[in-house]
């Protein structure tokens, strides 16, 4: 294969799409979340060991959350793709000749004339039909493929990178307007995430960008306005 060859197909971005949709999920998630913990306590607290504690409990219980989650979201994926792969086998063993068939129905309305679909179809069974009706007919491919432990690292790890960095604020700059603070600095980590998501991705910053942030002040602003109605002295 030519170094142009190379050059072009490294211009595809479909097999992060599995890692990069936890990796970011748990990226903002860490950001947001424990940045508005700290704002809504920070909101009631005039002491920063409460803030610091909440900050904490929230990284470490989300972090491990997200990873368990995602874990067991996605081996419910993997259990259903595998249920309907064994489903598919039983089908070619029972009844060859129907699915012969329905995947040269597939095929022709992908746009080849019915000979040649079912010719297509036919070399495809007679190499490996359960390969075949896999891709072609369950839509299970190697990209698209669940995969719970690579999910459940990144979500978690990428939640841990993310609320680390609001807990530094928290930790290094005054008690004094720390709610200020933390929206600001949030809203530039979440700015950069935003950028390097879409960068890594293939897609647009700007909308990347735009989206991030304004959920993120919605979710941040509506943290601190619970802090401040109940207005506990935490401390």
């Amino acid at each position: 294969m030519s170094e142009f060859e190379d050059d072009y197909l490294d211009n595809h971005y479909m097999h992060r799409s599995n890692w990069l949709r936890a990796a970011v999920l748990g990226a903002n998630d860490g950001i947001l979340s424990t940045a508005s913990i700290a704002i809504g306590v920070a909101a009631a607290s005039s002491f920063k060991e409460p803030i610091i504690l909440a900050t904490v409990a929230g990284l470490v219980a989300g972090a491990l959350s997200m990873a368990a989650g995602e874990y067991v979201s996605v081996s419910s994926q993997t259990d259903v793709e595998h249920a309907d792969i064994e489903r598919e086998k039983q089908e070619l063993e029972e009844m060859p000749e129907i699915e012969l068939l329905r995947l040269a129905e597939i095929y022709e309305k992908r746009g080849l004339k019915k000979q040649t679909a079912l010719t297509v179809a036919k070399e495809l069974t007679e190499k490996d039909a359960l390969a075949a009706h896999v891709r072609d007919e369950l839509g299970i491919n190697e990209m698209s493929q669940a995969k719970p432990t690579q999910a459940a690292f990144a979500s978690g790890a990428a939640f841990t990178v993310g609320g680390a960095l609001p807990l530094m604020v928290v930790l290094f700059l005054p008690i004094e307007n720390i709610e200020y603070y933390l929206y600001v600095s949030a809203i530039l980590f979440l700015i950069v995430l935003g950028g390097l998501a879409a960068k890594i991705g293939g897609s647009s910053i700007k909308k990347a960008i735009i989206r991030i942030t304004f959920w993120g002040t919605v979710a941040m602003g509506l943290t601190a306005l619970v802090g401040y109605l109940f207005n506990v002295n935490v401390g």
